[in-house]
């Protein structure tokens, strides 16, 4: 039996494009065929955004990017568009724009119980479809319950910065790896795809990792 495949992947929960291509991502191991261990790891690119941010994502997009709101909104309306051929329902109208390092500090507690890769789809859902708040304590901690995790212990370890120091080591990872985008995946610790590519790139990739294996074995 092959060893599985190592995929680390930077994403951000707040990363419209991080949610998509997770989607096309799964696609492309599931072309691919092989074992593939998938292991999520934190990047803010808005570390300055408030937890309660006044105004709607158009208005931070606009803001955050320096360009007039109605081609935020244009942007708005395409990444949505692009969404739907991976099957995702993005609500731009009901999101909440949050500080997201608490989110990131819930996926490391996942990853502490065995549950991350549930807790991050759970957390891109909550932000992306349905509106939720993913950057107060008691919000995280409601969806961390749905997904089986210990509620309380959840609040105790996210209230005492727990997991802070992990968010921090993955974005040092990310700056000595020279990342300055996401979603970006490192597969086998050797190559680096950055974006939301079409499944044909992910499948590939990890065809020539296992190949290479082969060769090397």
């Amino acid at each position: 039996m092959s060893e599985a495949v190592k995929v680390d992947i930077w994403s951000d929960i707040a990363c419209p494009w991080c949610y998509i291509g997770k989607r096309k991502f799964e696609e492309g191991a599931r072309q691919f065929g092989g074992d593939v261990e998938v292991e999520y790891h934190s990047f803010e690119l808005s570390p300055d955004t408030p937890v309660d941010f006044e105004g709607d994502t158009a208005t931070y997009l606009a803001s955050h990017k320096g360009i007039p709101r109605q081609q935020a909104v244009e942007m708005l309306t395409r990444v949505t568009d692009i969404a739907k051929t991976v099957g995702l329902e993005y609500d731009y109208d009901s999101l909440q724009h949050t500080n997201t390092v608490k989110a990131h500090e819930l996926v490391h507690y996942a990853k502490s119980q065995g549950r991350q890769i549930d807790m991050k789809e759970r957390l891109l859902k909550a932000y992306f479809v349905e509106g939720k708040h993913v950057g107060r304590v008691e919000d995280l901690a409601d969806l961390a319950a749905e997904i089986g995790l210990d509620r309380d212990d959840v609040v105790h370890a996210l209230e005492n910065g727990q997991y802070l120091a992990d968010v921090r080591a993955d974005q040092q990872q990310a700056i000595a790896y020279g990342i300055q985008g996401v979603p970006f995946f490192v597969i086998d610790g050797k190559y680096g795809v950055s974006g939301a590519q079409d499944p044909s790139v992910f499948a590939n990739a990890l065809a020539q990792v296992a190949a290479d294996r082969l060769v090397q074995a």
